[in-house]
């Protein structure tokens, strides 16, 4: 009877971590982060350009949610720029985990899909785990 009780116990804390990680997904956390003294460093040798703002999404070629998040950040990088150049509205930045995994590390990416928002000055002013949705994207990238 108490091996039964504990599998039930078990299985009912499982099941809550697993929604309140589910409920966080793709949902947007406002931050307010410049890192190290090395993150800037970091991020231009990935290709970050300064002077505009940065939708970057860590990816692999072995994630598969990452194939969604390209066309979540495209749509909404396409749909910003509202008909002026490619360079007024915010630039995309992908980022593969395997190739920099110092700048992961130094950005506490844990899981992928990760998105960042950045500022022009390449600071973190958000963060979103897992698929983003595209109008919390906007609105992160609006507040710019």
């Amino acid at each position: 009877m108490t091996g039964i009780t504990i599998l039930v116990v078990t299985l009912v804390v499982a099941t809550i971590v697993g929604l309140v990680l589910r409920s966080r997904s793709g949902t947007v956390r406002v931050t307010d982060s410049e890192g190290s003294a090395g993150r800037r460093t970091l991020l231009l040798d990935a290709g970050a350009v300064p002077g505009t703002s940065t939708v970057l999404h860590f990816s692999a070629e072995w994630c598969g949610p990452c194939a969604a998040v390209r066309r979540v950040v495209g749509q909404v990088i396409d749909g910003s720029t509202d008909g002026a150049t490619a360079q007024n509205g915010p630039q995309e930045l992908e980022v593969d985990i395997d190739a920099h995994p110092v700048l992961a590390k130094e950005m506490g990416v844990l899981s992928l899909p990760t998105t960042f928002v950045l500022d022009a000055d390449l600071v973190e002013r958000a963060r979103i785990s897992g698929v983003p949705k595209a109008d919390a994207l906007r609105s992160a990238l609006e507040n710019l």
